[in-house]
């Protein structure tokens, strides 16, 4: 068996980086973000992913401008060295991306006490920011009209929710979809606010339910003005490992 001989000091993780910027180079038009290497090459600690991007600069493999955001180039010159070794990795790298969703990540929801808009009016990132979920972490079913949402604030920690982490919604088009127990985005109008919590409609009104022992229930009244904006699917942890 012909084994690829490997230019020396690059690992298989080295190669995944490199393949996935040029991946991202020749189709995206932009590099990945530091959280995008991570979950694409099934690194879980952006520490570790800065160590590797940091090796491959010092090798001469890719170039970085820390002033801005996704300031990551391949070095065209030194890839070229590599051939069919990047090629190789380049295929099995494509095959994991065919397996991902981009998610965009519209803003920042409040899981404390309601954040007042405009503060939390879900723009708070640019339109190129988003996050890449593995198609198979998901039912059919909700692969549809998926957005994401970073989490500020503790009262959803007992639902392993932490200030940090992201949120990845399903877009709901009317309150009525909304079962009692979902964790939800809401907007409460009449404040012009919103919130993440467990929704309760009860008989006089709507509860929504903190995960933490210390905080009490927001109640609101029957009449009350609110909009659920969407249902949380799934938690990815700063750390990038995915739940729910």
């Amino acid at each position: 068996m012909m084994m690829v001989r490997k230019s020396k000091g690059l690992s298989e993780r080295h190669l995944k980086i490199l393949a996935l910027l040029q991946e991202y180079s020749e189709n995206e038009g932009y590099p990945p973000s530091i959280r995008e290497i991570g979950e694409r090459t099934m690194i879980t600690s952006t520490s570790v992913v800065n160590y590797y991007l940091e090796q491959l600069e010092k090798w001469g493999y890719i170039e970085r401008d820390r002033r801005i955001s996704r300031g990551l180039r391949v070095v065209p010159e030194k890839i070229a060295e590599l051939g069919n070794t990047l090629h190789t990795a380049a295929s099995t790298a494509a095959s994991v991306i065919n397996d991902f969703l981009k998610v965009p990540v519209i803003g920042r929801i409040g899981a404390s006490l309601p954040i007042p808009t405009p503060a939390s009016d879900f723009s708070y990132y640019g339109a190129e920011e988003s996050v890449d979920i593995a198609r198979s972490m998901l039912p059919a079913k909700k692969v549809d009209g998926l957005f994401a949402l970073e989490v500020q604030g503790d009262s959803m920690i007992d639902a392993m929710v932490n200030d940090g982490d992201i949120v990845i919604m399903r877009k709901i088009e009317n309150n009525s979809e909304a079962r009692n127990g979902d964790m939800v985005a809401v907007w409460i109008a009449d404040n012009d606010e919103t919130t993440l919590k467990y929704f309760y409609k009860e008989r006089d009104g709507y509860r929504l339910q903190p995960a933490n022992p210390t905080m009490q229930p927001i109640m609101l009244k029957s009449t009350a003005r609110l909009e659920i904006k969407g249902k949380v699917v799934m938690v990815i942890r700063k750390v990038g490992a995915m739940s729910m």
